[in-house]
């Protein structure tokens, strides 16, 4: 008789509660503290309320999952389940993950902690391949091998409509954030999972968009093409804020890349958003190798 799986992520997957109840997976929620007082993502801190904080210019910083609190979820997950998978943000971006791995320690091996290096919508596709390997019977130690052996097969590109909050979280120097605002420039901001670098920079979002999806339509052409041919590539946007004009992303790109299988549009992780603000446009390339 095989273990009884659970698969548990945090709210950087993109998912909310209640996506997360319907396909039966664990969700931990983010904690930030703002003003002093701390919020968990979706569960006393809607999108909307971050953003109207955000413009507020508010004291916002992001932080990770208590040792308490997960150990609490995982305890009660493990009184009905065999095994646990989390899979929580990248390491690359947070220390949440190598929190995990040792508190994981904890559980004799029950708890199977993956970093495949993924955030937003890269992860959001790690957990649908994650459902869809359990239904084949694959065991966590399988997953978790496959899962982190693909981890960087996928691209993500983030175009940042105002420079102001790079800035405030000490990622760009002042001078460039001046430079940048006088000029109007939007930068492209790139990761594979471990960190967010600039790629490119764009006067207006019409150039931005065409950067983008000539970036991915070169990556498809060139070290994604054998997976891009079997069907096995998705393509899903991005946003903060600004879902009109993700909209309108994702019908450029389906015109632009007909043959790609677009999967969402998500907003992006409120973690991610401390740092590009509201107005922010992005796109994902994703390997998925088990789309029904």
């Amino acid at each position: 008789m095989s273990n009884k799986i659970k698969i548990v992520t945090d709210s950087n997957s993109g998912f909310s509660q209640e996506e997360a109840k319907e396909l039966g997976i664990g969700l931990i929620p983010m904690p930030f503290t703002i003003d002093g007082k701390e919020y968990l993502e979706g569960i006393n801190l809607t999108h909307n309320e971050f953003y109207e904080l955000l413009k507020k210019d508010v004291a916002i910083s992001t932080s990770q999952p208590s040792q308490y609190y997960l150990e609490k979820a995982w305890k009660e997950i493990l009184t009905e389940y065999d095994e646990i998978i989390y899979i929580p943000m990248t390491s690359g971006l947070s220390a949440s993950c190598e929190s995990a791995k040792r508190l994981a320690e904890k559980f004799d091996g029950k708890v199977f902690v993956v970093d495949n290096l993924r955030i937003s919508v890269p992860l959001k596709e790690s957990i649908f391949e994650a459902l869809a390997m359990l239904k084949l019977g694959k065991s966590a130690s399988e997953i978790k091998e496959y899962l982190e052996k693909t981890g960087k097969k996928h691209s993500i590109y983030i175009m940042v409509e105002t420079l102001k909050y790079l800035k405030r979280g000490g990622r760009i120097t002042p001078i460039a954030a001046a430079i940048g605002t006088v000029l109007h420039i939007k930068p492209i901001l790139s990761s594979r999972g471990d960190k967010f670098d600039k790629f490119s920079s764009a006067l207006n979002l019409y150039q931005g968009k065409k950067k983008i999806i000539n970036q991915l339509r070169k990556e498809l052409n060139g070290e994604f093409k054998e997976e891009y041919e079997k069907g096995n590539i998705t393509i899903s946007v991005a946003y903060t804020n600004n879902l009109e004009e993700a909209n309108k992303f994702k019908e450029e790109i389906k015109a632009a890349i007909p043959k790609i299988r677009f999967r969402f549009v998500d907003a992006l992780s409120l973690s991610i958003s401390c740092h590009t603000g509201p107005g922010a446009l992005g796109a994902a390339i994703i390997i998925n190798n088990y789309l029904e």
